[in-house]
């Protein structure tokens, strides 16, 4: 194995919960992906107009956020963790199974919002508990966790496409205009953003006729094994006859001593404990209270913020390169086809899939800071290509796939860095997940209004603005960790069950 014995023993002894959350965060791709492809049969079945469809959209995304935000109210106990990933990877088969049951678009909206809901809790439990269990190892696993979501993004819309409609799905006297139109209408659709949609005239009153139930009974059934895994986790730890009992470790202390002990003499002072209170990890709310703050220096908050700052801008990159690529590419000058166009997202997701499948074994052999550093300087040299070549059809596709793959492992690479310099005793996984939230709903709104506003070749300026942005967060946040109090050596190291 590509991995030293110490960090292959400790994930044979974690196998189990390591798989669990894997496939819980596989939940939180197939849900994230699924709507834009199918929200035109959705208008459809809801028989909305398309600036009503696309507010499902906004409250996915918002109240993705909002659990984002309040998923560590749920990590005080190991217990608790388990039971909302339990509820919320069912919620989100529920989800799944009852979309094609709702006939009005605010039901629909509603039942999205649970969605979100559910995949915020996701996000933010299940890097919680691999940075808990793995600590200075937790590269590794992040990464792989991020694979997954990667996985259930692309495959979703796969498995929704056979079931699309290829003409219009509400038949009317308008039917044959609208039909010609389907499909650039369909990649064209971003977040809460029509754009210049509006003049396409989609019936509303007719018969309906599609098959998008289907893929959506097809996604539950798919989805169902992961509630189940969670299930037999619970079981396994002896939480399912009485939720009230103390949380057990996933390791025993003597395990964690004999995998924490270092093979190298330099790793010592990386892997000894971390003392944290209780309230890391906490909820965003808690993580803002006073006492939390007692005794921190400056470089405390500098970390936090400015790691936020730098996953802002390179979530917000990927939420609205992804959302308008299509758009862009089909405007003057390239003047794409339609048809030909339609890859560049899949090619997108495609890459950053593959980037974070690479990432597992780099990620072992590279530090988290250096990887970063090369996905910020990849994203703000990519753009600036793209700007250069920006007539150049080839290139806008060559300039997608790197694109992708320097995005690819940049949060896991950010999470794993940032609780590296916190010592594990912040609240660094809370705030980056919230901070990426923000800014992929911000960010894809904000570039929306400045396209719809100067033209598509703004698309490509905003992109290299919020590059070079995350490079200068990421100056920053590198300053501050050089000016961020080192752990003293001096002290006994000592390891806590408490740790997990």
């Amino acid at each position: 194995m590509w991995w030293d014995e110490r960090v292959s023993a400790r994930f044979r002894r974690n196998l189990q919960p390591t798989l669990t959350y894997w496939s819980v965060f596989f939940s939180f791709g197939l849900c994230i992906a699924f709507l834009g492809p199918t929200l035109l049969d959705l208008r459809c079945q809801t028989q909305s107009s398309l600036s009503q469809i696309t507010w499902v959209f906004f409250s996915q995304q918002f109240c993705l956020l909002l659990g984002s935000c309040l998923g560590g109210v749920f990590k005080r106990t190991l217990a608790q963790s388990l039971c909302a990933l339990f509820a919320s990877s069912l919620a989100i088969s529920l989800v799944f199974a009852i979309i094609p049951l709702c006939h009005n678009v605010v039901v629909l909206a509603v039942v999205m919002a649970v969605a979100g809901l559910a995949m915020g809790c996701i996000d933010t439990i299940s890097n919680m508990q691999l940075v808990k269990i793995y600590q200075k190892d937790s590269a590794i696993f992040l990464q792989a966790l991020h694979f997954f979501v990667g996985f259930g993004a692309l495959l979703s819309p796969l498995i929704a496409d056979p079931f699309l409609s290829d003409t219009n799905c509400i038949l009317s006297n308008g039917t044959a205009n609208a039909s010609s139109n389907l499909p650039h209408i369909r990649k064209s659709l971003v977040p809460h953003h029509p754009g210049n949609l509006s003049h396409y005239d989609l019936p509303m009153k007719g018969m309906v006729v599609t098959r998008v139930s289907y893929a959506f009974w097809i996604m539950a059934l798919i989805n169902l094994p992961v509630p189940i895994a969670v299930f037999f986790l619970l079981y396994k730890e002896r939480m399912v006859p009485c939720f009230s009992s103390s949380s057990h470790p996933l390791l025993s202390a003597d395990e964690l001593a004999m995998e924490a002990r270092p093979a190298e003499k330099d790793d010592l002072s990386t892997s000894v404990h971390r003392p944290h209170a209780a309230g890391g990890h906490d909820d965003l709310l808690s993580c803002c209270q006073s006492k939390n703050f007692r005794g921190a220096s400056y470089t405390y908050f500098a970390v936090h913020i400015t790691g936020a700052l730098v996953l802002f801008m390179t979530d917000g990159i990927v939420g609205e390169y992804s959302g308008f690529i299509y758009s862009y590419a089909v405007e003057e000058p390239l003047s794409v086809v339609h048809k030909v166009a339609g890859y560049l997202p899949s090619l997108f997701w495609g890459f950053i899939t593959l980037g974070r499948l690479i990432s597992i074994p780099v990620s072992y052999r590279m530090k988290p800071a250096t990887m970063v550093f090369i996905n910020v300087v990849g994203v703000l040299i990519t753009f600036l290509l793209l700007l250069i070549f920006s007539s150049s059809v080839v290139f806008l596709f060559v300039g997608t796939a790197s694109l992708g793959l320097f995005l690819s492992s940049t949060f896991p690479s950010m999470l794993a860095y940032t609780e590296d310099i916190l010592q594990y005793k912040g609240c660094a996984t809370t705030v980056l997940v919230t901070g990426a939230g923000i800014g992929e709903m911000v960010l894809q709104l904000l570039v929306g209004s400045i396209i719809h506003d100067q033209g598509s070749y703004s698309f490509l300026v905003c992109g290299m603005i919020f590059g070079g942005l995350a490079f200068t967060f990421y100056a920053f946040l590198l300053f501050f960790h050089r000016m961020y109090p080192k752990p003293s050596s001096g002290k006994k190291a000592t390891l806590s069950p408490a740790l997990l």
